[in-house]
């Protein structure tokens, strides 16, 4: 349990670096939680119902946060 929490505050310390690029294009992005190797976020603003979504999700975001947490197996939307 504890190794997991660790890796869920790399998750979320992930995301913060993050932020800055998706509100710069008036998004958001909000951890949800951390479960069974699947990080579950929920984008907002103008990233929510955007049709580039699936791309900064899959492309963007799972890769930043494979890269440094290669036990994530995927990101998914909380809509």
């Amino acid at each position: 349990m504890v190794n997991e929490m660790n890796k869920e505050e790399q998750i979320k310390l992930l995301i913060e670096k993050i932020r800055p690029f998706l509100i710069n294009d008036g998004g958001d992005i909000e951890f949800i939680k951390y479960e069974n190797q699947i990080v579950y976020i929920k984008l907002k603003g103008a990233c929510d119902g955007c049709p580039m979504m699936d791309i900064t999700i899959k492309d963007g975001i799972e890769q930043i946060i494979k890269n440094e947490i290669p036990e994530v197996k995927e990101v998914k939307n909380e809509s």
